[in-house]
């Protein structure tokens, strides 16, 4: 159980935040610098370096927006430049992509992330190039939309990359891009000039992801444990019966991939966020406003309180909590995370996208009438960013390229690089988690009041 420092305060973590972006900038420069277009995306380092590994072009965004997150924080023009160029040059076909679920990640990482920039100020005014990112993104967030499985009337997905059958618990962060092309005025058309709201699919599939991957101790199964996520679930396309639970790249389907719960635990307050600045006349067909954000709220809280109950004390998980090895560790929740143990790998990605959601979450219910909860998640946020902003998870060493120690991508494929004389993958990197260490970084420092609050709709 995560032991949560309450003394803590975004001031406090400052200039942790800052040090944390004085090494990333030169990692970035240097990748830029080795990297060629024809390696294809960057994933994970081996050996310190990164690497390509084919599976589904997700992580392009998370390279450029990373630059693009060094500039915001730091006003390197040259982080910008990389930032922008890579997008413009790069990431057109991710808008059109209609064999993924990864649009949020790839494409808010980027245009949004310019177009957050250029309505705050920090670009000069150009219109025509606001123009180009809206129209980016609008694109975006209706081609995801388009991958769609109805299940009832109410009710339907976002379907995975593993097709219409599949629903993945990742693809809730991926709801920001049909969140910002909603909020551009913009909407799905289909048959016979048929209009489909693009805030009705963020709901149903929210809803969907809550019904069949969250679980909330009401007794489904005799794995139902509050606030546990599946990876995947899988529906008879037929006839939309749900039929099981699954795993890509967890342990089992009755066990929890952390990062899979950390896309949950980010996913829901961050949607809450965007969802409150929406008119109440809006979530008339959903069951009102207040219906549809107390579902979104207690989705969050769910998966909140499972992170703070099953990770260890410093606030790193193991990659996925049912892991056979942790039965050979003794009482690993009551001490801190092992990242060099012989059983088990941590995943510092899972705590990187796991602090920005107990963050929100906190912020929410500290202005929403619950501030002594939301401190507590505030705290708990806080506890996890401070572990990681240092070592061993912040890597200030030149000649490794990543900036998050300490993640893991596939370990049932075993795809994680184990280094000599290691039993379990440790020591290297990943771009989602690189990405995420930079966004929970500038959130903190948007928290202390570097500039107006940090959102992805801007």
């Amino acid at each position: 159980m995560i032991h949560v420092d309450t003394t803590l305060t975004p001031q406090a973590l400052e200039p942790a935040a800052r040090h944390l972006f004085a090494a990333s900038g030169p990692k970035i420069a240097a990748l830029q610098k080795r990297w060629r277009d024809a390696d294809g995306t960057p994933v994970f380092t081996v050996a310190g370096r990164y690497t390509s590994r084919g599976w589904t072009e997700w992580t392009q965004g998370f390279q450029y927006g990373s630059a693009i997150l060094q500039f915001d924080a730091t006003g390197d023009e040259e982080m910008l430049r990389i930032g922008r160029e890579g997008t413009l040059k790069l990431m057109a076909p991710h808008v059109t992509h209609v064999g993924v679920h990864d649009h949020g990640f790839n494409n808010v990482s980027t245009y949004g992330n310019l177009r957050r920039l250029l309505r705050e100020g920090r670009l000069p005014a150009d219109a025509w190039e606001g123009h180009f990112y809206d129209l980016a993104l609008k694109a975006s967030g209706a081609v995801q939309a388009a991958r769609w499985t109805q299940l009832t009337p109410d009710l339907g997905y976002v379907y995975s990359f593993n097709g219409p059958h599949s629903l993945f618990s990742d693809t809730i962060r991926t709801m920001r891009a049909l969140a910002v092309a909603h909020l551009l005025g913009h909407r799905l058309m289909g048959e016979n000039d048929k209009a489909v709201s693009l805030l009705g699919r963020i709901i149903q599939h929210a809803d969907a992801t809550a019904r069949y991957n969250v679980f909330f101790g009401t007794g489904r199964d005799i794995y139902d444990v509050r606030g546990r996520v599946v990876h995947e679930s899988v529906f008879n396309t037929n006839d939309g019966n749900y039929r099981c639970p699954s795993s890509q790249q967890g342990y089992s389907p009755f066990t929890t991939w952390t990062r899979g719960h950390a896309w949950v635990l980010c996913g829901y307050p961050e949607q809450l966020e965007f969802l409150e600045t929406l008119a109440a006349e809006e979530f008339t067909p959903y069951g009102g406003k207040e219906a549809v954000l107390r579902r979104f709220l207690d989705t969050a809280r769910a998966a909140a309180d499972f992170y703070l109950e099953h990770t260890p004390l410093d606030g790193v998980p193991y990659w996925d909590t049912g892991a056979p090895g942790l039965a050979r560790m003794g009482d690993y929740l009551n001490r801190p995370a092992e990242p060099f143990n012989d059983h088990e790998p941590v995943d510092s990605s899972a705590a990187a996208i796991s602090a920005q959601g107990l963050l929100r979450l906190g912020r929410w219910l500290e202005t929403h009438g619950d501030p002594a909860a939301g401190r507590k998640y505030l705290a708990a946020g806080l506890t996890v960013a401070r572990t990681i902003f240092a070592a061993p998870y912040l890597s200030t060493d030149p000649g490794h390229e990543g900036l998050l120690l300490h993640t893991v991508y596939h370990r049932p494929n075993g795809w994680d690089h184990v280094p000599p004389g290691r039993k379990v993958p440790c020591g290297e990197a990943a771009m989602w988690g690189d990405y995420h260490a930079r966004e929970l970084a500038l959130y903190l420092l948007r928290l202390a009041g570097a500039g107006p609050y940090l959102t992805f709709f801007a």
